[in-house]
């Protein structure tokens, strides 16, 4: 039996056979607390005498009946389901069902809310859990309109796509004696009936229910309708939603992307839901988007988190266009829609929002994930090959969006942004409402470029693989006689691509780092010579890729480098020190460079950074560096010196400022020894303060996780800190918290939490994996070793894509493989094994193995380039002393 899985094959030979018109969905809300009512009517087209099945998860279907005849639940129900026989040219199918509430952020998600006992509801369907909640045929090809009538407690606030109808009280339609009762039973209720929505894809329709709070507004469309907008999240976070903020992003972002797109916003209405335990970012539901709670901010956050807030929101409106309207055919396109939309919230936010360096967020965070997915084992084309649902589960990844957005915007760049947005609009134009392929696009842009494409997509779609650029320099005397840039390419994926490049000239003017020439040239093949406009003098710092418009990883030639590390502060602007940095770490990771001297270039010149997401992800590559890929050896010292110099920067920080903030949160990540816990418990308590800082509810839980890591607090702290924020964010931090306690206990208490039963909601699941392996001492985790290699097939079976995902990457035990393996387990061994004996049974799981353990093999590298740095850097002492 196929289980919960759909090939590609399966879908395609569906797809022949079918065409769907239309969905009623009944669902009750109002019965109990595990599972609710789902009636579906479903109206489709057929080849006469055809089979097929819809789909359907459920633990127990009522009745099937197919054009009024009523089927065998027991002979045509089994696993994800429902065998369809002898199809008429017109068809209607009744399907009626108990579905069940999930507490996994996939289907019909189910929260209590600790602080007054309220019941929130959500639907997350991508990719293929709209089954959960109803029949459906899940696919993106088989369109059609969907008509939801909903029956909840009568308080409740409910969304979907449709515009929220005014509700009939239950009560008033109770006209036998059962359905008063029931009515009675379950208090006031009522029934919301929404009018039908436009042919969508069933992956975006959603169903969002419970006592949603916020602030109603309308969006101004250049078709002259003002847009209903809701912003809305639950009652007892509502009096820290900002709304006016989030209208305002939105109202930019409807200007920009009607204006670019030609087309006005294609549906009635625009609510953003703001809801709890969510797995991802947000998600595109045509009209209904859902947000990631903690973008509503009840502590004071890092100015990088209200960026890339602002981001997602246009990230999600993008695909209204780009998704909703214009759906891919199969999921093999997943790229292009997540790319596009990644592509254009970035180039929205820099041409139409405050964040006008966008761009520079963009290479720190977006493309350093790129760049570390594409040099994977598992990489893959931009285009991959999606055989089937579980393909789709762990492609959700660097590739599919960061990688494709960068090849997007170089894509841009070699056609020109006016004929890539032409092309863009009459795609849109032609292709609404239907289902399309990477054909299509690329044929509305070879149209209006007038450049042919074939070529462009088969070296950067259809070629899995990073190249590195650097330059050759030749000079006579300080005048250079010969510009070049080499391209290579790893020997895995070996294809070499043609790139637009800027070519930065930078000097040391008057204490800054300016630049004083720039050039741009096409690049392709292993060597490209780069003509002069002029004879130019050498400078101080050549940079290839100024400007950011290749997707490849740079070099600097030996001067350049120079320059950088020792002039670093002195870029006036942010990209060109991002694409140093970048460069930087990648040396690191690659092991040319010694991971201490990464560590100490962080340290020497992070409060020179203006960029908050770049402050953010060079303190993330700082605590990586220490943690994986300085050598064991050296780490516990070169530990406690980055945390007394991270100290001794949170202390000289402006007071209040945003870098005061990460530099504190980094410390505490950092903090090891009685000293620097007893820092942070005075801060906790008060003892100590910083001038600007406000101790809010969201810092303190970080002090404390950080406490209980280091063994300095047990659980009576953590009790009364936890009765003190009796929240959902609460229950998320202490379960860090206790999993983070250094006892064999609370790592047992873990394991079972998340392994062995699934006692754990997504988001405190998540919470207690990330606690898990935050020891002090990694001996506390070496008996979970060998359970962990025990375990993984029967959690890819018994749980949901993505709790299962959380475990396989989450406690995969890379933290125990250190140079001469200290703690007496081989990680690599076992982890061969493993896939020996699993074969290519589940490809999704091997898939995620594999790229841990090619991450263990990195810093085992990595390790080893810092311990022969330093071997070396002490017989040059010796040497010299000698």
């Amino acid at each position: 039996m196929p289980g919960e899985n759909l090939t590609r094959s399966e879908a395609a030979t569906r797809a022949a056979v079918l065409t769907t018109e239309s969905y009623a969905v009944a669902l009750d809300l109002a019965q109990d607390d595990k599972t609710f009512r789902s009636v579906s009517t479903v109206t489709f087209g057929a080849t006469p005498g055809a089979s097929t099945f819809i789909d359907l998860i459920a633990p127990q279907v009522h009745a099937v009946t197919l054009n009024g005849r009523e089927l065998d639940v027991a002979d045509v129900f089994a696993d994800s389901r429902i065998r369809l026989d002898d199809l008429a040219e017109h068809n209607v199918l009744v399907v009626d069902a108990a579905c069940e509430y999930m507490h996994t952020g996939e289907g019909l998600h189910r929260f209590v809310d600790p602080v007054d006992g309220e019941v929130y509801l959500y639907s997350q369907f991508e990719v293929a859990d709209t089954r959960r909640v109803f029949a459906v045929f899940e696919q993106p090809d088989l369109k059609a309109t969907f008509q939801f009538t909903i029956t909840a407690p009568a308080h409740w606030t409910v969304v979907s796509n449709s515009p929220t109808p005014e509700p009939v009280p239950a009560s008033a339609d109770a006209t036998d004696t059962e359905t008063a009762d029931a009515t009675d039973a379950r208090g006031a209720v009522a029934t919301w009936t929404f009018e039908p929505t436009d042919v969508l894809p069933c992956y975006v329709t959603a169903v969002i229910a419970g006592p949603y709070r916020g602030g109603e507004g309308t969006i101004a469309s250049s078709d002259g309708r003002a847009v209903p907008a809701r912003v809305l999240c639950r009652a007892s976070l509502a009096q820290h939603l900002d709304v006016e903020e989030i209208l305002d992003i939105t109202q930019r972002g409807f200007a920009f992307y009607e204006a670019a797109f030609e087309l006005p916003y294609p549906f009635a209405k625009y609510d953003q839901v703001f809801v709890p335990e969510f797995n991802a970012g947000a998600m595109e539901n045509a009209g209904a988007v859902t947000f990631l709670e903690r973008y509503v901010f009840r502590s004071k956050v890092p100015e990088a988190t209200i960026e890339r807030r602002a981001v997602t929101i246009l990230h999600e409106l993008a695909h209204m266009w780009f998704g909703d309207l214009v759906t891919m055919r199969w999921w093999n396109d997943l790229w292009l829609n997540e790319s596009f939309a990644e592509y254009a919230s970035t180039l929205a936010a820099a041409e139409a929002t405050r964040w006008s360096n966008a761009w520079t967020t963009f290479n720190s965070l977006e493309k350093s994930w790129a760049y570390r997915q594409d040099q994977l084992p598992s990489t893959h084309p931009i285009v991959a090959e999606i055989r089937d649902l579980e393909d789709v589960e762990v492609n959700f990844d660097g590739i599919t969006y960061a990688k494709g957005a960068s090849v997007l915007r170089q894509l841009v760049a070699w056609v020109g942004t006016e004929h890539f947005l032409a092309g863009v609009a009459a795609y849109f134009r032609k292709h609404a409402h239907g289902n399309t392929e990477l054909g299509d696009l690329l044929a509305e842009l070879e149209a209006t470029s007038g450049r042919d494409l074939s070529g462009w997509s088969g070296v950067w779609l259809e070629q899995a693989g990073v190249t590195t650029l650097s330059p050759e320099i030749e000079t006579d005397g300080e005048t250079i006689a010969r510009l070049a840039i080499r391209q290579t390419a790893p020997e895995q994926w070996p294809t070499l691509r043609p790139h637009r490049v800027g070519v930065g000239f930078y000097d040391l003017v008057d204490g800054a780092l300016e630049r004083t020439e720039y050039l741009e040239y096409d690049i392709d093949g292993a060597l490209t010579e780069l003509p002069l406009p002029r004879p130019l003098t050498r400078p101080d710092l050549l940079l290839v890729n100024d400007g950011d418009l290749a997707y490849a990883k740079i070099r600097l030639d030996e001067r350049s480098l120079a320059t950088a590390l020792g002039s670093l502060r002195l870029f006036p602007d942010s990209l060109p020190r991002a694409l140093v940095w970048s460069a930087a770490w990648d040396m690191t990771r690659d092991g040319e460079w010694p991971a201490g001297a990464f560590v100490d270039l962080v340290l020497a010149n992070v409060t020179a950074e203006t960029d908050s997401t770049v402050v953010m992800v060079l303190l993330r590559q700082l605590h990586q560096a220490i943690s994986q890929l300085v050598d064991p050896a050296a780490r516990d010292q070169v530990a406690a010196d980055a945390a007394e110099r991270l100290w001794i920067l949170v202390t000289e920080a402006a007071p209040g400022s945003d870098i005061q903030l990460q530099l504190l949160k980094s410390y505490a990540l950092r903090a090891r020894t009685s000293e620097q816990l007893a820092r942070l418990a005075d801060l906790r308590d008060g003892t100590t303060t910083l001038a600007g800082l406000t101790l809010d509810v969201d810092l303190r839980w970080e002090l404390l996780i950080a406490l209980a890591t280091g063994g300095a607090v047990g659980e009576s702290e953590l009790d009364a800190e936890l009765a003190a924020d009796n929240t959902a964010t609460g229950a998320e931090a202490v379960a860090a918290a206790r999993a983070a306690l250094p006892t064999a206990e609370a790592k047992e208490l873990v394991w079972q939490q998340v392994v062995d039963t699934d006692a754990l909601p997504n988001a405190q699941q998540l919470a207690a994996i990330g606690g898990f392996g935050r020891s002090h001492d990694p001996a506390l985790l070496v008996p979970f070793v060998e359970r962990y290699f025990a375990a993984l097939e029967t959690v890819w079976a018994d749980k949901t894509g993505e709790m299962a995902q959380n475990v396989v990457v989450g406690l995969y035990p890379a933290v125990l493989a250190d140079l001469d393996a200290p703690y007496g387990v081989d990680v690599l061994a076992l982890t061969d094994a493993f896939l020996a004996s699993l074969g290519e049974r589940t490809p999704a799981l091997r898939r995620l193995v594999v790229e841990a353990a090619d991450g263990v093999r990195r810093q085992l590298r990595a390790q080893a380039a810092d311990r022969a740095a330093g071997a070396a850097g002490a017989a040059g002492a010796a040497g010299a002393v000698g």
